[in-house]
């Protein structure tokens, strides 16, 4: 009897001895299983696609009715008599201005002149916005002479800077680049200060740990922290840049310059052809979209999707 009480007090021992280590066993599963759920839905994988009818529905469905209703307010407005037929063309006068550049092979030309200048400006102000964003950002000294001059740049209309552009350039290209650069330099340099000023500061003292210092700690560090301020910054620069083409080529007129689409505003103002002047301004609409829609908006989805900060859309 009592070996056997023995036994039976050994073995509840040893099972209560084994329980927690089963409990633990149990337990790091768990939390392994637990890991591995997170890490799926944090990986592209690891979402569902959307299916193509959603995306039609939400996506492309709503501009389609939106452009569709304003075209056919303007059409009852037209019908209506709100203005004269030359102060209010029809949405099928101002297609036909369309179709007539279209036919004299003209449209393309119109648009790239345009285009070619906006995307050169634009890249010659990344490159002059980007390290005195980065120096007006790290040194307190610029930051305090140079930050509210930057913030005062970007509030001023860029067609300001076109009469003293024509002084100093004359009617050249020259002036058209200055009057782009001045007005897209201010946002992205502002862009890159407000992503640098958003980068927690243990990101820094990792970096200065890790060995990286001077140019290497702007390349590893501080630029990758800074991306999405730095990429907003960037949308901005483009959205200023374009207009302040416009602007430009509104008032500098050569023949030496070629035509551009401000400039054909201008000439069809000039023709009191209201059509024209209504069909340049949807053309420049459309290009500033397209721009967005092809360029920024997926490069921005990229940006924050990457870091968590958007789900997978598709």
């Amino acid at each position: 009897m009592a070996s056997s009480e023995t036994a039976a007090r050994s073995d509840r021992d040893r099972a209560g001895r084994d329980t927690p280590s089963g409990d633990r066993k149990a337990s790091s599963g768990d939390l392994a299983g637990l890991e591995a759920g997170l890490d799926a839905l944090e990986s592209p994988g690891g979402a569902e696609r959307v299916p193509v009818g959603r995306i039609l529905l939400t996506k492309v469905l709503p501009p389609i009715v939106a452009i569709a209703l304003v075209l056919a307010v303007w059409q009852i407005a037209y019908w209506s008599d709100v203005q004269p037929d030359y102060l209010l063309p029809s949405p099928g006068d101002v297609g036909a201005v369309f179709g007539e550049m279209w036919r004299e092979g003209t449209l393309l030309e119109y648009v790239w002149t345009s285009v070619s200048r906006g995307i050169l400006g634009f890249l010659i102000a990344i490159a002059v916005g980007t390290p005195l964003g980065l120096l007006v950002a790290r040194v307190k000294l610029v930051r305090a002479a140079i930050g509210p001059v930057l913030t005062g740049l970007q509030s001023l209309p860029s067609i300001a800077w076109v009469p003293a552009a024509i002084i100093w350039f004359g009617l050249t290209n020259g002036t058209i680049y200055a009057v782009v650069l001045l007005g897209a330099v201010p946002s992205i340099a502002n862009g890159i200060v407000a992503g640098v000023d958003q980068i927690p500061p243990i990101y820094l003292r990792a970096g200065r740990t890790l060995g990286a210092s001077g140019l290497s700690s702007v390349r590893f560090v501080l630029l990758p922290a800074a991306l999405p301020g730095y990429l907003a910054g960037l949308k901005q620069g483009w959205a200023f840049s374009w207009r302040s083409l416009m602007a430009a080529e509104l008032i500098v007129h050569s023949p030496d310059l070629g035509t551009g689409l401000g400039q054909l505003m201008e000439n069809y103002r000039t023709m009191q052809n209201m059509s024209g002047v209504l069909a340049t301004i949807i053309l420049i609409l459309v290009v500033g979209v397209a721009i967005d829609l092809l360029f920024f908006s997926p490069l921005e989805r990229r940006v924050l999707r990457s870091r968590g900060l958007m789900a997978r859309l598709t």
